[in-house]
């Protein structure tokens, strides 16, 4: 059921005041008493309602802000290519549409869910890209109850009845198994983000199906925060084996654990891809700025970020879009990966 954002108007009547009133309190006018003021306050508070003067109502078919909330370090968010790319896309459409993105850092989808509320309801946001999809995402029932225009950036059996843009993620790890399959690798490992990420959960059954229809000797899988450093230990323990007991092979969910792990290789005084073939998630200028040039999973991750912002574009307001699969990660070959000993 969808809810109708709080107007000024049902702030004047729970305060028994009228509309000029609510906005002189709120832009701190005189002509109120304080005890008039106090009591426009704690309806708007009650109601939860907030003004905001610098965004334009969704009144005719204008969207002047997007919001879009990660739940990441800012440490990290700096660091990874990935989203700095795909905001690079997002952008790129905003401005043709003369919009401006709200971004914000948060602990965890709950606070998120929190925050899409009160965006809404005080008029912030005329509408929002969610990332980084769970198992019974809270946000899915809130963006449909507000009636929140949202594009969901995952799987559609993690968004509910969100309109979602999504890659086939399961497809690319399959791929990445098999190519390295096909170069005798008999024992594989991957090193995969946050476990509690339906992307990750995706990608994992995925590898356990190709490894199993492989039939290899050996397949590990660790999951850890997408860090370098987290990246750089998840190595050290893969390859802390004897020869005959560590992998020969490694897939990394993103390029800055890849890149950390190619630095412990060298640490350990192994060889890539002699010693260890090593094949990194998100291609991106890193993975071409190493020695060896790192084999990638390659997609157009600006191209995303812009056909995301496009498919929100076209929800708004009270548009319908289907939703929609992009292209699937396809592998690049370069100097990291060879077959075992090669």
């Amino acid at each position: 059921m969808t809810t109708a954002r709080v107007t000024i108007k049902e702030v004047a009547a729970r305060a028994g005041v009228s509309k000029g009133a609510v906005s002189l309190a709120f832009n701190h006018k005189p002509g109120l008493s304080e005890a008039t003021r106090e009591r426009i306050f704690q309806a708007a508070r009650e109601l939860g309602w907030a003004p905001n003067p610098t965004a334009r109502t969704l009144a005719g078919s204008r969207v002047d802000v997007v919001g879009l909330a990660i739940c990441r370090p800012a440490r990290l968010l700096g660091l990874e290519p990935f989203y700095m790319e795909f905001v690079s896309g997002v952008e790129s459409v905003l401005t043709e549409h003369s919009c401006s993105l709200l971004l914000r850092l948060v602990r965890n989808v709950e606070e998120e869910a929190g925050l899409l509320e009160t965006w809404w309801r005080s008029r912030q946001i005329g509408g929002s890209i969610l990332v980084d999809f769970r198992a019974d995402d809270p946000r899915v029932a809130v963006a449909e109850r507000l009636g929140l225009p949202a594009v969901a950036v995952g799987h559609p059996s993690l968004t509910g009845r969100l309109t979602s843009v999504w890659t086939d993620d399961a497809t690319a790890v399959r791929e990445a198994v098999r190519y390295l399959g096909a170069l005798g690798h008999r024992r594989i490992a991957r090193v995969g983000g946050a476990a509690a990420l339906g992307h990750t959960a995706i990608r994992t059954a995925a590898f356990d199906e190709a490894a199993g229809a492989l039939e290899l000797a050996g397949a590990w899988q660790v999951t850890t925060d997408y860090s370098g450093e987290a990246g750089a230990r998840a190595t050290r323990s893969l390859l802390a084996a004897g020869p005959a007991d560590r992998p020969t092979a490694i897939v990394y969910d993103n390029d800055i654990m890849a890149v950390a792990g190619l630095s412990v290789a060298a640490e350990m005084g192994l060889s890539v891809p002699a010693d260890v073939s090593l094949l990194a998630w998100d291609d991106s200028q890193l993975c071409r700025l190493t020695h060896p040039t790192l084999s990638a999973m390659s997609h157009d991750v600006h191209g995303f970020g812009a056909e995301v912002a496009r498919t929100l574009f076209s929800l708004v307001p009270g548009g319908a879009a289907g939703s929609r699969r992009m292209d699937t990660p396809v592998l690049t070959p370069r100097g990291s990966t060879a077959p075992p000993g090669g």
